[in-house]
């Protein structure tokens, strides 16, 4: 069974996807990146900017689901710029604490919106 996860404290979906699905046991978040979720607009700041406000927003997801970040087994981290790879670490490092979720970083060669970071999360859900 798969319910979606709706949150007014992040961003809307911008196209035909879900923020967040729960099926069974897993929650999985649909990439974020630094859009306000007041305005709708890309943070300012470059990467780390960015990268804080994706962590918020995926933050808020998952209080939607019911879980905070210590539920996040796994997360991908696109960059539109490996060399921002260091920077980004040490804002991650804010918001997860050990035993810290798997982890990929990725190049990619554009985001949506414009923006330099996206991050998406496989959590463990809590027991009914």
């Amino acid at each position: 069974m798969r319910r979606p996860i709706r949150s007014g404290s992040a961003p809307q979906a911008v196209g035909p996807y879900s923020q967040a699905i729960a099926a069974g046991h897993w929650i999985l978040v649909s990439g974020q990146i630094g859009l306000d979720p007041g305005t709708g607009t890309l943070v300012q700041g470059g990467t780390a900017a960015e990268a804080r406000q994706a962590l918020k927003n995926l933050a808020a997801i998952l209080e939607a689901a019911g879980v905070t970040l210590e539920a996040v087994v796994k997360t991908t981290v696109y960059l539109i710029d490996l060399s921002d790879f260091a920077q980004v670490n040490e804002i991650y490092a804010e918001y997860f604490r050990e035993p810290y979720p798997a982890r990929a970083a990725i190049g990619v060669s554009a985001l949506p919106r414009g923006a330099r970071i996206e991050i998406d999360a496989i959590a463990i859900a809590k027991e009914p």
